[in-house]
């Protein structure tokens, strides 16, 4: 049988994503046409297209969801095929369907397959009939509470209460006891109700010790499923992944192989045909039960295609024009370890607000030696409150999981971004846990490690003295820069002292009387050797470094084996160092500056407690009081709305209110005054 490929096709979707099916499809000599909301009109995805279309205002729900538009646009342009990314009408079977009867190529499986898949209780009974291990649980809509209480009593607590249309974290609960079972239930229903528009839940064993571990399958239209192997997806934070990696630290090749061969045997089951992801939840005893499938491409792909070699867009598209794949199941070889950070603009000293507004600064890290950088923005762009709030995704390689940890850390440290707050010190800081290192970890891994949440003090520089060091060189480099200026009289020019004093917070972060740290500098054949001298000893760092003063990455050798990038930034008289997720601020004075910097008095912070101000940028949608209004700890007082999330503001006191400092529909700023109290 032969096959025509494509000669254009348009990608419905927008961001990251976008750009990546774009990439594939240039190289594969398809033209592409790109859909953007008027919010989006700047955006990097439609700059890389061939062509581009409006589809109507920022809202999703008025523009990337409208299939109407979308489909005209295919009609507009001449385009063959539609492939819809991930999110958005990724896995609607209607919109699959469509495109099918409007003769458009819809780049994904069949709407039967979406179908079969896209609800958990059908999806289950289609596993259970295809021999896929499935979790225990009562696989039926269930009607009152005291019904839950009684089926979730004969699985056998900890039981799993969930929506049958969930998603991403929310219609779910896990219940230990009676009381918990009943209280979920009514919360998870009325919250499946809300979100989706389906109130039906169901309940299933809880797993001990769980990781969250899916496998890649690949189909075509002649009835061949291959699997590419598992990704380990556990690292998440309120059911939303942060660090995926392939293979997993947990499986081993017994495991694989029957996981992978389950997945193939669902797959076929629903005449699977592109790439699509089976994910399972697997107990500490390796024991494995079937979550759901995926009907499109994910968003940690990238891991599998490190690991494989393959691209899994371009067998997407060939797929679709219904070539049959070109390798078999004994083909597919695991070649090193592959890991995925998700860059996302939210503020995690903020507990993850979004953080929307302009890229003052973007510089990824650059894409050699095993590092991957999938994005949908650029520097001077935009990063608008109505989507998901990822910038990027983080990908590297490496010959086995140390080496991809290693280059993974050291990735983050040379990543660039300024104007808004990303998640990039939280990666950091995970990527070193030891933990995370040793790979003893579940889907509680975040919960268990930060329960109150993360904090500046949560990561400790591991060794403050190398800071400290480094600090003094950048002083050190300032002064030289400044000897440089013209002007100076002959024999009277500017001498750079060798002493000074690192003077921070007791052991980085404390709120107790600042610490100092003597420190003495010599330079010689453009070695920079830092002394510092404590009561345990004297400690040498031998600096190597080309860094300039106004540079944000500081690139160093340290005695002559220890190499490392920090980001560093000179704050008025301070300077702050970040290297792996830890921030060192200090200031660096001479011994006379120090002694007069301790008689400084304190400045005290502004009395904030009567005040409600916006935690993030944002759509004002309530205000839940009035002036005069008594309120007590607690209470909803205003939601803001930010990239596809509603985030509730309670009163953190008692009290009443005075003022009312903004209106619904207003877009805030971080820290503008909404409410003041009496």
């Amino acid at each position: 049988m032969t096959t025509k490929m494509f000669k254009k096709i348009l990608i419905a979707n927008r961001g990251e994503i976008a750009c990546r099916v774009m990439k594939t499809a240039k190289k594969m000599g398809i033209k592409t046409v790109a859909v953007y909301s008027e919010a989006d009109k700047e955006a990097r995805h439609v700059q890389m297209a061939d062509e581009a279309v409006c589809i109507g205002p920022a809202p999703s729900r008025e523009s990337y969801l409208v299939m109407d538009r979308i489909i005209q646009a295919c009609k507009d342009t001449g385009a063959q095929a539609v492939h819809p990314g991930y999110g958005f009408l990724s896995e609607n079977e209607q919109f699959a369907k469509r495109c099918e009867e409007e003769g458009i190529v819809f780049i994904g499986p069949k709407h039967q397959s979406i179908a079969a898949m896209g609800d958990k209780i059908a999806s289950k009974k289609l596993a259970l009939e295809a021999k896929v291990n499935t979790i225990p649980g009562f696989n039926e809509a269930i009607d009152k509470a005291e019904d839950a209480v009684k089926i979730a009593q004969g699985i056998g607590y900890p039981v799993m209460i969930k929506a049958s249309a969930g998603g991403g974290g929310k219609g779910l609960r896990v219940a230990f006891n009676d009381k918990e079972a009943f209280e979920g239930f009514t919360a998870c229903r009325t919250e499946a109700l809300n979100s989706f528009g389906d109130d039906r839940v169901f309940i299933e064993k809880f797993v001990e010790g769980p990781r969250h571990i899916e496998i890649q399958v690949l189909g075509d239209s002649h009835g061949n499923v291959v699997y590419l192997g598992e990704r380990d997806c556990s690292i998440q934070r309120r059911h939303q992944k942060v660090i995926e990696e392939a293979p997993s630290p947990f499986i081993d090749p017994a495991t694989r192989k029957a996981m992978g061969e389950q997945a193939v045997a669902l797959a076929k089951a629903v005449n699977y045909q592109s790439a699509g992801t089976v994910e399972f939840v697997v107990g500490k005893d390796k024991s494995f039960y079937f979550l759901e499938m995926n009907t499109r491409l994910q968003v940690e792909h990238p891991v599998t295609e490190g690991i494989t070699g393959l691209d899994l867009v371009e067998q997407m598209i060939r797929v679709a024009a219904g070539e049959k794949l070109a390798f078999k199941q004994e083909d597919i070889q695991l070649d090193g370890w592959s890991m995925e950070c998700r860059i996302n603009a939210d503020d995690p000293f903020r507990n993850f607000l979004p953080s929307t507004g302009r890229l003052v600064k973007y510089r990824p890290p650059q894409e050699m030696d095993g590092v991957r950088v999938d994005t949908g923005v650029y520097e001077g762009g935009e990063i608008p409150m109505f989507y998901d709030s990822m910038i990027a995704k983080l990908i590297v390689h490496g010959k086995d999981r140390t080496e991809a940890i290693e280059k993974m850390r050291s990735a983050l440290n040379d990543f660039v971004i300024r104007g808004i707050h990303s998640n990039i010190p939280f990666q950091a800081a995970l990527l070193q846990h030891p933990r995370f290192v040793s790979g003893d970890f579940t889907t509680g891994f975040i919960a268990e490690e930060y329960p109150h949440g993360f904090k500046t003090d949560s990561v400790q520089p591991a060794d403050p003295k190398r800071l400290a060091a480094l600090a003094a060189f950048m002083r050190y480099r300032y002064l030289e820069h400044i000897k440089m200026i013209d002007g100076q009289l002959v024999g009277h020019e500017m001498i750079i002292a060798k002493k000074f004093v690192v003077v921070t917070g007791a052991r980085v972060g404390s709120k107790e009387d600042p610490y100092e740290i003597p420190i003495r500098l010599e330079l010689k054949e453009n070695v920079y050797s830092v002394y510092i001298e404590e009561a345990d000893g004297v400690s040498r760092y031998d600096i190597v470094s080309n860094w300039r003063p106004g540079e944000i990455c500081l690139h160093a050798t340290i005695n002559g084996t220890s190499k490392i990038t920090a980001q560093v930034e000179r704050r008025g008289t301070k300077y702050l160092l970040v290297l792996d997720g830890a921030q060192f601020e200090c200031m660096v004075l001479s011994p006379l500056g120090a002694e007069l910097q301790r008689r400084m008095p304190v400045k005290v912070p502004p009395d904030t407690s009567k005040l409600v101000m916006s935690p993030m940028p944002g759509l004002l949608t309530t205000i839940a009081v009035k002036v005069g209004d008594a309120v007590t700890a607690g209470q909803k007082i205003a939601a803001i709305e930010a990239m596809k999330m509603e985030n509730t503001l309670t009163a953190a006191q008692d009290g009443v209110v005075a003022e009312i400092c903004a209106k619904e529909g207003d877009s805030l700023a971080v820290d503008q005054l909404i409410i003041r109290f009496e």
